[in-house]
């Protein structure tokens, strides 16, 4: 049987690649490299397998000797340039961008990655540019609109970055809100009769968040349906008793228009101003409360502060790469006196707390908290919140407990830029990287606000 020549593997593989069979895709490249180890095409779509797969450091080496035999185009910097703003080396995600512009200024897909990694590196007013050349070229090009909204929400100007928001459900695999329906989305206008069915979309962090807005909702139209996760259900239940809250599409019934909950802020005119901040709206129940506030005692030094510590957030996150650190970034705080740290971290981090060794004592909860009203109990009976960018840091400002949220470099626009305080929650304050990575100074800043005795 006659060898198949490699061109033609090479074309299969990239259709194997492109229809998501990464394995398949992996092999027929291995048998291409084997013959001609420094094919520029099956090194770099090898690259973008490895990068499918997670595998970052693999797929920057493979792309990097791509470019190495000498061939220079611009989707080969175009890629390698997101390798390198995921793995955080920005000045060399820059180059690498800039370059792929230079080489193709009119590929449209190359403005908006150049304009993302900008983003990356805090260069709004650059990263603006970028995103507005490639809509300019390709003003469908959902990536570009998502880029800008991001940008201009983090600057706090609301007033466009909401509209370029709702480019988010366009974006390339990100599933449907909703099953489909021949009903309209809402527009914000009162609706004295019919039924609104709102959609808690996206992360929990961003149900709790926008959730403020259903009562706004609720003044508008008669009847409201809320369809939210289980998890979510009990939280949100209490935010307005008009509402029925369900967690199965059957149940919603007939309804009238439909809206995402992260759409409510641009039907409400948000602006910096007029952010609804009536805190606490998410309260614990009292016999919850009781129950844990036993645990803690029996479990807590007596006079010490109890500080809840979240250090990583679910490492499916999009962005958990740069969000999350780890439980030795946090030895500054762990070394402060007088306080007990309380974890409330879930997933695969908390295995972390087998090597601990920090003079603060360590109460590992985790194990015992079932739902996010466990939670929200074990933070009623804390002194303070001391957490990543997670679900958590949502929740404790929603409670108006007293949180620190820890952000990384270019922390996600709800953050706004430069700001230590957020009108999403008073009770919070923001404790932001310096440099891209720097967790330690992250940690000492806080370990040094912990010393201080209005702390």
């Amino acid at each position: 049987m006659a060898a198949v020549p490699c061109a033609e593997l090479l074309a299969l593989a990239h259709e194997y690649e492109q229809s998501k069979r990464s394995d398949d895709a992996e092999r027929l490249l291995g048998y291409v490299l084997a013959a001609t180890p420094n094919d520029a095409h099956a090194l770099h779509l090898m690259g973008v397998v490895a990068y499918r797969k997670g595998q970052m450091e693999r797929a920057l080496a493979l792309m990097e000797r791509a470019i190495a035999v000498g061939v220079d185009t611009s989707l080969y910097y175009r890629n390698i340039g997101e390798i390198y703003r995921v793995l955080g080396r920005l000045d060399k995600a820059v180059a690498t961008a800039r370059r792929s512009v230079e080489l193709s200024p009119l590929d449209p897909l190359a403005q908006m990655n150049c304009g993302i990694i900008l983003a990356e590196q805090m260069n709004f007013g650059e990263a603006i540019e970028c995103f507005d050349r490639a809509l300019a070229i390709s003003p469908e090009l959902a990536g570009a609109h998502f880029g800008l909204a991001e940008v201009l929400l983090a600057q706090g100007d609301f007033a466009r970055g909401w509209e370029e928001y709702e480019w988010r459900f366009r974006l390339n695999d990100v599933p449907p809100v909703m099953p489909q329906t021949n009903k309209p989305q809402w527009d914000g206008r009162p609706m004295p009769e019919g039924t609104l069915l709102l959609v808690a979309d996206q992360g929990f962090g961003d149900g709790i968040q926008f959730g403020r807005y259903i009562p706004w909702a609720a003044q508008r139209c008669k009847h409201v349906v809320l369809a939210a996760s289980n998890t979510l259900k009990p939280l949100l239940s209490q935010l307005d008793p008009s509402v029925r809250v369900i967690h199965e599409w059957a149940k919603s019934g007939p309804f009238d228009a439909w809206c995402p909950l992260t759409g409510l802020p641009r039907l409400a005119g948000t602006t910096l101003a007029n952010i609804p901040a009536e805190i606490p709206y998410i309260h614990a129940a009292p016999e919850r409360v009781q129950r844990w506030e036993t645990r803690l005692k029996a479990l807590t030094p007596r006079g010490l502060r109890r500080v809840g510590c979240v250090w990583a957030g679910r490492p499916t996150h999009k962005n958990d790469w740069k969000r999350s650190m780890t439980l030795p970034d946090l030895a500054p705080v762990t070394a402060v006196d007088g306080i007990a740290l309380i974890v409330l971290q879930k997933g695969a981090g908390q295995r972390q707390t087998g090597s601990y060794y920090g003079r603060a004592p360590l109460v590992h909860l985790s194990a015992e908290i079932d739902t996010f009203e466990d939670t929200a109990a074990i933070i009623a009976g804390l002194d303070l919140v001391l957490t990543v960018d997670t679900s958590v840091a949502h929740l404790a400002g929603a409670m108006g407990k007293p949180v620190w949220i820890m952000l990384p470099w270019a922390a996600e626009w709800r953050w706004l830029m430069h700001r230590s305080d957020t009108p999403w929650y008073p009770t919070a304050r923001l404790f932001r990287q310096q440099a891209p990575g720097d967790w330690k100074g992250v940690a000492a800043e806080v370990a040094a606000a912990l010393r201080q005795p209005a702390a």
